[in-house]
């Protein structure tokens, strides 16, 4: 019989042969079938998929449409196989257009983050985390990418990390800080003589010698905020791991903008190291940070100047 659990897992294992990662999808989809199974029912339908989505209560709209997204995209699937499958229609739970502010980390705070990691109980678990932590601030590489890098993924000799798991698949290598392979290399040490035999070629490990979950790093991740005595401020976003991408991004602007570099023309540089599809999407971390929003109106208001001046 077809159960659906294997009908996911069918599911998730084609889509990933065609070259999609699915962390994120693989734990969200796994979440729906023990929803549904808990309920004795193996049929998708509209209204139960809906109840799945906008749980837990007090979640974002955006983390709504993003649940249902996952339940529609495996329905289309599952529906060739049971007819009684009814797909979530598109625009059903639509997720806001406007991007909330991220939280912006200090250095301080980042130092205090890599402190309380090395607290934790497992000598593995506290490397791992400390050298998570700081590949994602020093980088600005998102979690997935993190999470997906193997061994074979860091050449020390010429500074370069090779980011295979990217976004839409797109291969891209960083050349990345000194300071950051020795911190890498010291981790690969530490990790090869902790787990000679892994289960897996993935450069960050679990406890358990496989490849380190999403889930792992947000959990710990979470705990690790109040020990580092980092707390959201009043009506602001809960302080996130990928906020360490946005923190990487407008630090470089800042030091763009107060060496006087031409940060226009140094844009699409950023644009590519981040991965993103073009630098439009890169623009918008200028809204991200009152500062950078006041030395960019400095800028423009020498350059109208000048401009004046010269007519």
């Amino acid at each position: 019989m077809n159960t659906l659990r294997s009908a996911a897992a069918d599911y998730l294992r084609v889509r990933r042969a065609l070259g999609f990662k699915l962390y994120d999808a693989g734990l969200l989809l796994g979440q729906f079938v023990d929803f549904l199974q808990a309920r004795h029912t193996d049929t998708i339908t509209i209204e139960l998929a809906v109840q799945w989505a906008i749980s837990p209560p007090g979640t974002l709209p955006a983390w709504h449409a993003r649940r249902l997204t996952v339940v529609r995209d495996f329905a289309r699937w599952r529906q060739a196989s049971d007819p009684h499958t009814q797909v979530p229609p598109t625009g059903l739970l639509p997720a806001p257009t406007q991007r909330m502010t991220p939280y912006l980390y200090s250095d301080e705070q980042v130092a205090a983050l890599i402190e309380a990691a090395g607290t934790l109980r497992s000598p593995l678990k506290a490397a791992t985390m400390q050298t998570f932590i700081g590949l994602v601030f020093a980088t600005g590489i998102r979690r997935g990418e993190a999470l997906g890098l193997d061994r074979a993924d860091l050449d020390p000799v010429a500074a370069v990390l090779t980011i295979r798991a990217a976004k839409r698949g797109k291969t891209r290598r960083l050349p990345i800080h000194p300071s950051t392979v020795a911190a890498l290399t010291d981790y690969q040490h530490l990790r090869d003589r902790l787990w000679q035999h892994p289960h897996t070629d993935a450069f960050f490990l679990s406890t358990t010698g496989a490849r380190l979950s999403p889930t792992t790093v947000s959990q710990t991740f979470r705990g690790l905020l109040p020990q580092a005595g980092i707390e959201p401020p009043p009506h602001a976003r809960r302080p996130r791991i990928h906020d360490a991408r946005h923190s990487f991004a407008v630090s470089t602007l800042l030091q763009w903008y107060r060496a006087g570099d031409d940060v226009q023309a140094r844009l699409p540089l950023l644009s590519a190291y981040l991965g993103h599809t073009g630098p439009a999407h890169t623009y918008w971390y200028l809204s991200a940070a009152p500062e950078l929003l006041t030395l960019a109106a400095d800028r423009l208001e020498t350059y109208i100047e000048t401009e004046e001046g010269e007519s």
